[in-house]
């Protein structure tokens, strides 16, 4: 069956840098056709042979664990070796996959909600770009009848995963741990006191080890034996009131924690406050002295205004689309490149190199770098989180997300403001935002529809890629305004739905 066949067929569909969809349509049928499609992909273009090793690992989702025995029966079928790294953050996995020349796949849903998942695919290279997610479409996998049941399952599935997935490795784990050790001075957090909110997030092991290994006092806050959603975008009223509750008192001198898979982080100050992930990003660059920097076109506009880069480039939204922009401009001999997105995962196309350390260059959305690089450099100084932070110019972001908004709907509506008449469009536009917002000054169609009002403040909208949602970003001078603003949206697109 032809890979666009099947993604028509059961509605799990590519997002960013994977497929992803509900786990009641993930079924092994159709985990083992994608993991197939991917590895037949690789060895058309001679990038990985018979007998050749392929990475696994996962998140903590109740479902990740048969999803990761799917993709390893299909490097089985294709006559490779699956290697099973356990539950192990998604940069970890990549970045022993780029170190060891071998491609893997990461089996997780990132920050959606548990009833859903997905297989993240990682060249040896780094992750996947939209010229392969192309070819991997177009690939024809043998599907056997009797290999499944009419439900979609293995029709042996009685058998115990351990049967098909190998015994779990800590390679990958102790070589990212080790990454961040050797790069960063020893005791360069000494003297900090730093809540680590675990959750149920695959990097809470390796932030462990490797905040106390630099010399931090961590306290473990937060463990979930179950899955929690937890969303560096839109991060939830729990997790906002939890915060402020554990910085109470002044017991801590930072928080630091990561959405499911470990590529998303959070960093909150003494006052319990978490930074913006696009805010994160900014300081993470300046801390790890960054030449240029790429960014979708949704982040804050504190990046071009502090003037702290020589080059900014912006790009539409999705990891695939800033490595394409770092990898031209690293073409160009500018360096070190790095990327960041919205939600605050980081990413360097270069090497950093440090008093004669180095960090080798990553080039997928990583959490630790961002929390590490951010804690270190403000420990340096002797600033506070909130004062290292508020060194930036004064432009605030707020974002939040419809949900169970259909993605069709979403473009669809989307579509009124773009019927290529532009005083039409303005018109429209000022008919829905004027009132509130002022008049429109300019608009982006780069990625969704990114408004700016005459005021300089912006509301951002856009589908979201990875689940059925509709997204709002706004930015304004206050913290207060920019959320008064993301209420207004949300009021304004709960309004659109049919």
């Amino acid at each position: 069956m032809r890979i666009g066949d099947l993604m028509s067929e059961t509605g799990v569909k590519f997002g960013t840098s994977g497929a992803r969809g509900r786990v009641l349509d993930m079924t092994d049928r159709v985990c083992y056709a994608y993991a197939l499609g991917f590895i037949r992909y690789l060895i058309g273009k001679g990038a990985l042979h018979a007998g050749e090793a392929v990475g696994i690992g996962g998140d903590f989702r109740a479902s990740s664990e048969r999803i990761m025995t799917a993709c390893a029966r299909a490097v089985s079928a294709a006559d490779c070796v699956p290697r099973n790294f356990g539950r192990i953050p998604t940069p970890a996995l990549a970045a022993y996959g780029i170190a060891t020349a071998m491609p893997t796949m990461m089996v997780t849903g990132s920050h959606i909600p548990e009833d859903r998942n997905g297989i993240k695919f990682n060249l040896a290279s780094g992750e996947i770009l939209k010229q392969d997610e192309a070819c991997i479409r177009a690939e024809d996998v043998p599907l056997p009848d009797a290999l499944f049941d009419a439900d979609g399952a293995f029709s042996d599935n009685d058998h115990p995963s351990s049967s098909w997935l190998p015994a779990e490795e800590r390679d990958a784990h102790d070589a990212y741990v080790a990454s961040f050790l050797h790069f960063f001075p020893a005791d360069c957090l000494a003297g900090m006191r730093i809540g680590l909110y675990e959750h149920s997030s695959v990097a809470r092991a390796a932030l462990h080890e490797v905040l106390t290994g630099l010399g931090a006092e961590v306290e473990r806050l937060g463990f979930s034996e179950t899955f929690i959603p937890v969303d560096t975008e839109a991060i939830r009223a729990e997790d906002v009131a939890l915060a402020r509750q554990w910085a109470a008192g002044g017991r801590f001198h930072a928080l630091v924690s990561t959405d499911g898979d470990g590529d998303r982080p959070l960093v909150g100050d003494e006052q319990g406050t978490w930074l913006r992930g696009d805010i994160a990003g900014i300081l993470c660059a300046r801390a790890l002295g960054a030449a240029a920097v790429v960014t979708p076109v949704s982040s804050n506009t504190a990046l071009e205004s502090s003037g702290w880069f020589a080059d900014v480039v912006r790009t539409r939204i999705g990891s695939p689309y800033v490595i394409a922009a770092m990898q031209e401009l690293s073409a160009r001999g500018i360096a070190p490149v790095v990327g960041y997105e919205a939600n605050g995962g980081f990413l360097t196309n270069s090497d950093i190199i440090r008093d004669g350390r180095r960090l080798p260059a990553l080039p997928t959305r990583d959490a630790l770098i961002v929390a590490v690089a951010i804690l270190a450099a403000a420990n340096a100084t002797g600033k506070s989180i909130s004062r290292f932070s508020g060194e930036l110019p004064p432009r605030f972001t707020a974002s939040d997300r419809v949900k169970a908004f259909p993605t069709e709907l979403s473009k669809r509506r989307l579509a009124e403001f773009a019927s290529g008449d532009e005083a039409a469009d303005r018109r429209a536009l000022d008919a829905v935002f004027s009132t509130e917002f002022g008049p429109v000054a300019t608009v982006d169609r780069t990625d969704g529809l990114r408004i700016t009002f005459d005021s300089g403040e912006i509301a951002h909208l856009r589908p979201s890629g990875n689940a059925p949602e509709l997204r709002a970003y706004t930015e304004a001078g206050s913290v207060e305004r920019a959320r008064e603003m993301n209420q207004i949206c949300m009021a304004i697109l709960n309004n659109w739905r049919e």
